[in-house]
């Protein structure tokens, strides 16, 4: 099964994706993923802004929280409407400066920013949707500025998958199938999806020169939680336990989402 990287469930369901990052599924999905970025954010230098890269930065939630932290920020993605939607978010938030928005496709990285490097390098939820997720990962990893500079990946998780298909949906046959599945089903657009597992992401920073700096677990039990837990009213205090969730590897190993985060070259130790 493969998928094309210019996927046309972009191109026309950008607004159902906007509705799900109001959800508080989609803004657990980020502010995580923010949140475990931050501990690893590369120190302000004195001689020249810090700059990051969104690669298939959708709505662009997570870019423009970069761009109050101080970051010049380069939005791209292969959907015009997602950049637009981007775009109004950037402009409702009074965010003029700093921030640029680049139409094309991730296979096309090196090209489309040839002579470009970043302190920070976003590639949330797009790996999964990729027909070749490697060449995309290791154009990233050229766009990594110095051995300092920070890539950030989230990836649907395989294990989480199993426990989605027993606890949401109470299939113990997809449950079983699950535990060794390449490929999940998109509950958001319909279509296939590729699930990722600890040692295949392992090997593919190693391929691109990458070393892990830390592994997190996102949504642990949020997607679980019984109807009587509101998760609006009660949004902050689950925000904090899946913080704390997902930096114990046991909890984090059977997430639905895992975000790896990755330096240029060998590291001494890895957090986990």
């Amino acid at each position: 099964m493969t998928i094309a990287s210019n996927d046309e469930r972009f191109q026309h369901g950008a607004q159902d994706y906007a509705a799900y990052l109001q959800s508080p599924e989609g803004r657990w999905r980020a502010d995580l993923a923010l949140a475990n970025l931050q501990d690893f954010l590369p120190i302000p230098q004195a001689t020249r802004p810090r700059c990051a890269l969104d690669i298939g930065c959708g709505t662009g939630v997570t870019a423009l929280s970069l761009t109050r932290l101080g970051f010049h920020v380069t939005l791209l993605d292969s959907s015009q409407t997602m950049l637009d939607l981007a775009r109004s978010a950037a402009r409702d938030a009074g965010i003029t400066d700093g921030v640029a928005f680049q139409l094309g496709d991730a296979a096309q990285l090196t090209d489309l920013l040839r002579d470009s490097s970043f302190d920070v390098v976003l590639c949330h939820n797009l790996l999964e949707y990729l027909d070749d997720p490697a060449t995309v990962l290791r154009a990233a990893a050229r766009a990594l500025r110095d051995d300092s500079a920070i890539l950030s990946i989230v990836v649907r998780n395989q294990a989480g998958e199993v426990l989605k298909a027993a606890i949401q949906a109470g299939d113990l046959a997809a449950a079983e199938e699950n535990l060794t599945a390449e490929w999940g089903r998109e509950s958001l657009y319909g279509g296939a999806v590729r699930l990722f597992t600890s040692p295949g992401l392992n090997a593919m920073l190693n391929a691109a020169s990458l070393s892990l700096v830390a592994q997190r677990g996102i949504r642990v039990l949020s997607d679980y939680l019984p109807p009587r837990i509101s998760r609006s009213s009660e949004y902050a205090r689950i925000l904090e336990l899946e913080r704390k969730l997902g930096s114990q590897p046991e909890f984090a190993a059977v997430a639905r989402y895992t975000q790896c985060l990755a330096r240029r070259g060998r590291l001494e130790r890895t957090q986990l």
